[in-house]
């Protein structure tokens, strides 16, 4: 049975996540803050016997650290780093940047996923598929960008990206692979209502993506229907 470990697991992408790949018989390693508060997740665990809770805060590395031990001698097929903030609104913007919220973005977004392929190297290494994934955004495309504002949540991405494109080269080595992958514009909490996407439409998509994936998309940056994006 295939593993899948999902940061961010309790609502959104990563519950879509969690339910669908638990419905195609894999294993589910489910992430997120407080998971006695998340009643979605929960019953989808008593539901599929393979989904598995765990706290994680991400910006929390100890927490990261502690999780990695406790699944020792496991492996992970797909290391899903999914977790992520805004940190945007109209206020928030040149001119009166929150700075201190910047920094928590930084640490959640581009921080956290690098720390997680630290940590869980051993146990992606250890499997039959061997890939790193992480989800991003268009808004993180710099020749993309023709609007401007969300400095706090593009800023993130483009790092995000850039890491994420050197992993996949410092990795190639020792056959992990990396994909960057833009889930679209998701009717979500984070997307709004107005958004064109369901996450059952983008999730599909993205695991379609990942099911393709073989070494030669190492470091692609893709949307949900595989189309190559521009950095």
């Amino acid at each position: 049975m295939a593993t899948v470990l999902i940061t961010g697991a309790n609502r959104g992408l990563g519950l879509e996540f969690c339910r669908q790949y638990a419905e195609a018989g894999w294993r589910v390693l489910a992430c997120c803050r407080n998971p006695e508060h998340a009643a979605d997740l929960r019953g989808l665990a008593s539901r599929q016997g393979a989904v598995s809770l765990h706290r994680l805060e991400v910006d929390h590395f100890d927490q990261i650290d502690a999780l990695s031990q406790e699944l020792a001698g496991q492996s992970i097929d797909v290391l899903l780093n999914n977790a992520g903030i805004y940190g945007g609104s109209k206020q928030n913007r040149f001119g009166s940047l929150d700075y201190q919220l910047w920094t928590k973005v930084f640490r959640v977004n581009v921080q956290a996923p690098l720390k997680m392929a630290e940590a869980f190297l051993p146990h992606v290494e250890r499997s039959s598929r061997k890939l790193i994934v992480a989800i991003t955004s268009l808004m993180g495309s710099v020749s993309d960008n023709t609007s401007g504002g969300s400095i706090l949540y593009r800023s993130s991405k483009a790092a995000l990206n850039a890491a994420m494109k050197s992993l996949s080269i410092d990795l190639r080595g020792r056959g992990v692979g990396v994909l960057l992958l833009h889930p679209g514009w998701v009717r979500t909490d984070m997307g709004g209502s107005s958004a064109p996407t369901l996450p059952a439409e983008s999730i599909a998509g993205m695991r379609r993506v990942i099911e393709a994936y073989g070494p030669q998309h190492s470091g692609r940056f893709l949307n949900f229907k595989g189309e190559e994006l521009p950095w």
